[in-house]
């Protein structure tokens, strides 16, 4: 298998697992109220860890944060064409998506996967590594 079809089955799989997740928080934990509804206490009488981990999550999509890191990610990733940008722009992106950030987030997403979807850069060949003549695998042959 090559290099770029195995990059985009990654690509595939990572993304796959994502979305399951971040909809399973969003369908399973926030919208099924599996999270207290009052977690107003104050800081010294204790947050729960679930007062904590909703806090966690409503503040990474108020205010369409998540989007934004989405939208950051993707142009700086398009515009330095630096993949580790991309991977994160597209997964914030994705996220955000299922997490009311859909603006930002869709630019963000689309354009890190311009980049991810470009592949790796390929080495150019010099004449000293040059392989066979190229009418070889043409069948072209010479005349005269």
């Amino acid at each position: 298998m090559r290099q770029y079809d195995r990059s985009r089955i990654s690509l595939v799989a990572a993304s796959a697992v994502l979305l399951a997740t971040v909809l399973g928080v969003r369908y399973g934990l926030l919208e099924a109220g599996a999270f207290p509804l009052d977690c107003s206490g104050a800081l010294g009488e204790g947050f729960g860890a679930r007062c904590a981990t909703k806090w966690l999550l409503v503040q990474s999509f108020l205010d369409q944060r998540l989007g934004w890191l989405s939208l950051a990610c993707g142009v700086a990733a398009f515009v330095l064409r630096h993949r580790p940008l991309a991977w994160g722009g597209w997964f914030s992106g994705l996220a955000g998506l299922v997490l009311y950030s859909f603006d930002p987030s869709a630019v963000g997403a689309l354009l890190s996967l311009l980049v991810l979807a470009r592949g790796r850069p390929q080495r150019r060949r010099g004449k000293e590594e040059a392989g066979e003549e190229p009418d070889g695998g043409l069948r072209v042959q010479r005349l005269g």
